[in-house]
Order: structure tokens, then sequence, then C-alpha cells
């Protein structure tokens, strides 16, 4: 057996046994000084298309069910839990404008925001604090987590949709798309 194999087993042992998703530099501290980045591209290629995948979140790894048979794990039926308009335009503000404190958060929304809401996504673990802003009266900020992009899919905030995905998904207000005709008309009135 190479060393390379050796640790691609180590890797995957470590990553089997972790309870948590984990970086690159925490893996290493299990394994050593080795390129942990190889192993993992090639632990990616011996499970694709297998009942596990390695899949990357933000910047962790770990092991999950391929998404196609996430359904034979399902004993019991999951309701999904709701979020009010003002959680899910919250959380999606944070996700767009990160850090953001609640100020900006209200400003960008027009409307005040409830202590209730940031704490429904805080509990739901999507939201943390993110430290404070270097101004008067130092607000606090907050940021999406990992639980976050593992909970949409996403593998890193860069991977949320664009303007133009979500217009093609149907999912802007027709409010949203008449005041952005608007716009669009009154800078074709000004060249």
């Amino acid at each position: 057996m190479t060393p390379a194999d050796e640790v691609t087993r180590a890797v995957e042992a470590v990553l089997f046994a972790a309870d948590a998703p984990l970086t690159v530099g925490e893996i290493r501290a299990h394994v050593g000084e080795c390129d942990v980045r190889a192993a993992l591209d090639r632990l990616i290629e011996d499970y694709a298309g297998r009942g596990i995948a390695l899949v990357r979140r933000g910047e962790r790894w770990h092991f999950e069910t391929a998404g196609d048979l996430a359904h034979f794990l399902r004993r019991e039926r999951e309701e999904p839990r709701k979020l009010s308009r003002a959680a899910t335009e919250t959380l999606a503000i944070i996700a767009y404008h990160e850090p953001v404190t609640r100020a900006e958060i209200e400003s960008i929304r027009g409307v005040q925001i409830s202590k209730g809401t940031l704490d429904v996504l805080m509990e739901a673990g999507w939201i943390r604090p993110a430290g404070r802003r270097e101004v008067p009266g130092r607000p606090l900020t907050y940021a999406t987590t990992p639980s976050f992009l593992a909970h949409f899919g996403l593998a890193s905030r860069r991977d949320l949709p664009g303007l133009e995905d979500l217009r093609a998904a149907g999912l802007l207000d027709p409010v949203d798309l008449a005041m952005e005709q608007v716009v669009l008309e009154n800078d074709d009135e000004e060249d």
C-alpha cells in the first residue's frame, strides 16, 4: 500500500468517526502533516455514485447519505417548520448582506423586526452573532452558519441564487418586477 493510500484511509476514518463536519486543518490535526486535500479528492471519486458521499459545506467536510436515497432512512414524516414571512425576509437579508446589523436589516426591510425573529433563526442554528461593528454604539452583527449552508444544500454563500435565478423560478414578487421595470424605464429616459 502506498503512503497516499494510507493517508486516504486515515482521512476517511477520521471523517467517518467525527461527530461533526471537519475543516482541513482539523483533519490534519488527526492525521498529521500530509496532503489532506488530495485525499479528500480521492475520497470524493471513490464515493461517487454510492449510497454515501463525501461533501463540503462551507469549509467543512463530512459524509452524508446520497440525496436520492434519503427516503429510505425516514422513519416518520417530519413536519417542516414554517418560518414567518418576517423570519424568511430577515434570513435572506442576513444571507445576502452578512455581516449585517439589526438596524441594517430593518433599513432593508423597511420595518422593525422583533427580537423573537432573530431568536427563532438562532435557535434553528441558521444565524449567529458575528461580532460588533466598529462604529458608535458598537452594534452586534449577524451572519449565517455552516448549518444554514447544510440545510439549504449550499457549498458556500456564492451558491445563493442571483436575481436572474429568482426571476426564472418565478419567485420575484410582481411588485418587485414592476419596480424594476420603472427603474429601467427611468434609466432609458435619462440616456
